[in-house]
């Protein structure tokens, strides 16, 4: 007997942009819903001011801000500095549109390795990074200073290779453009 899949609800109209001045508000409004020691708007607008060696996206829904992320590039390696999706709109792979954007990118750049660290405790975002072929490859005591908590360093190597590439085809492919995904 022949089982009929059910078609997964469409993904909400995403548009991914460059962050900008104009974003921080909303960006400083997400940031302090996630991270218990928020960045400030004077470091966000340190990172969004140096364009050869950072790249900050948000990830709107209309007009709305609900998600973002950064990139340093140092070399041949990419390191994501943050990703955050408001908790209101976690559950509709925007952290998984911004991730897939950043490591298509930092290949563009030139990029061999891609790196980030993420609490111990984030599975969720462990099981994200892994998607993408990120695998654990240190861990740094204590780096979270508000918690004390462990960071795992989290690295996928050969950003640059066609296995690599096919693996961010796939997962582009699972974001199907007709299920609402534009890139701006």
């Amino acid at each position: 007997m022949a089982v009929a899949r059910e078609r997964p609800p469409p993904l909400p109209s995403i548009e991914l942009t460059r962050m900008r001045r104009r974003h921080l508000r909303k960006v400083l409004a997400i940031e302090s819903k996630v991270y218990p020691r928020p960045w400030s708007a004077a470091l966000f607008l340190s990172e969004i001011g140096q364009r050869l060696t950072r790249s900050y996206l948000v990830a709107k829904h209309g007009s709305e801000v609900v998600g973002y992320a950064g990139l340093m590039f140092t070399g041949f390696e990419a390191h994501v500095t943050n990703i955050a999706v408001d908790p209101a709109w976690q559950g509709h792979r925007i952290g998984t549109r911004l991730l897939l954007a950043l490591a298509t990118e930092a290949i563009a750049r030139g990029s061999e390795t891609i790196s980030l660290e993420v609490r111990v405790s984030n599975t969720v975002a462990q099981a994200m990074y892994e998607k993408f072929g990120f695998s654990v490859t240190g861990i740094r005591k204590g780096y979270y200073i508000e918690t004390n908590e462990d960071a795992l360093v989290m690295t996928a190597e050969g950003a640059n290779s066609t296995e690599y590439r096919l693996r961010l085809q796939g997962i582009r492919a699972e974001l199907d453009p007709l299920r609402g995904e534009t890139h701006g």
